[in-house]
């Protein structure tokens, strides 16, 4: 502790959000990665917009090729050591947000303060969602690190070079598809008998819309009516509408995130796709 100029203590200056977002992004610790993030902190100094091209991680969890990250199917959730690792790529997917929300705070100082605070409420929940799925994966007798993890969130980083790109990429394609990713997922958990990890995926499944209705508004105020085309304009194959939906969309939570009748319409006529491209 310092002491002022009086000679009584000094309290320290809160950490700012770009400083909270650099300690995550560096942070090679998983106790680092979940570091409370309060959304309320200042946002002074932002200083200059900082493009951090990798995070750091712990060396068990360090990004590896797509082909050693395999992750079995849906069906999969049947068998108990399959569960676990469809939760460890779950747990992952959500490492990889947590990281790349910090990263827009820093790369985009200049973004308006409610933009901004809005990706820290949002990171906060993706920290709480790995958590989540972090202990469903010690009920099973496994934790993160276990098997390989791939770094597809981060793979598309070329592909956020503003805001707008940022909000269509992360919120409208990989959130949006988790609307329906997560509710599939709960329902098979459910039918196999464990619904505690069903009860995690239907939160994350409503914090999920919450997530896209963000992106969603934020698209609609800088790109004005026609939110559909500006979408296609931000997003480049193999990322677009049919990675933003899975095998059978649901309509319920898009409406309920806001989005309006075109930009759903333009979800149901897209063929669902795998991230290589490949029909799913």
């Amino acid at each position: 502790m310092t002491r002022a100029a009086d000679g009584s203590e000094a309290r320290p200056r809160d950490r700012s959000l770009g400083e909270l977002a650099l300690a995550i992004v560096e942070a090679d610790t998983l106790a680092g990665k979940l570091a409370p993030f309060p959304a309320g902190a200042p946002d002074q100094p932002r200083g200059a917009a900082r493009l951090v091209t990798a995070p750091a991680r712990p060396h068990e969890l360090r990004v590896q090729p797509a082909r050693a990250g395999r992750v079995p199917p849906v069906s999969g959730m049947h068998d108990r050591e399959q569960r676990a690792r469809i939760l460890h790529a779950l747990a992952n997917h959500e490492l990889q947000a947590v990281e790349l929300f910090a990263w827009a705070l820093l790369a985009f100082p200049d973004a308006p303060i409610r933009f901004r605070r809005g990706l820290a409420v949002i990171l906060g929940e993706e920290q709480r969602h790995m958590q989540l799925y972090m202990d469903r994966l010690a009920a099973l007798g496994h934790r993160m690190g276990d098997w390989p993890v791939t770094g597809h969130f981060w793979n598309h980083l070329g592909q956020f070079s503003s805001p707008v790109h940022f909000v269509c990429v992360m919120g409208l394609t990989f959130e949006n598809a988790n609307l329906d990713f997560a509710q599939e997922y709960a329902v098979a958990a459910r039918a196999v008998g464990d619904p505690d990890t069903a009860a995690v995926l239907e939160a994350v499944h409503r914090d999920e819309i919450r997530h896209v209705r963000f992106a969603w508004r934020w698209l609609r105020r800088w790109r004005g009516e026609s939110a559909w085309q500006a979408y296609l304009d931000s997003v480049a194959p193999p990322l677009g509408p049919g990675r933003a939906r899975g095998r059978e969309m649901c309509v319920d939570s898009r409406r309920a995130a806001g989005l309006d009748d075109e930009f759903i319409d333009g979800l149901l006529a897209a063929a669902p796709t795998r991230p290589s491209g490949a029909p799913r």
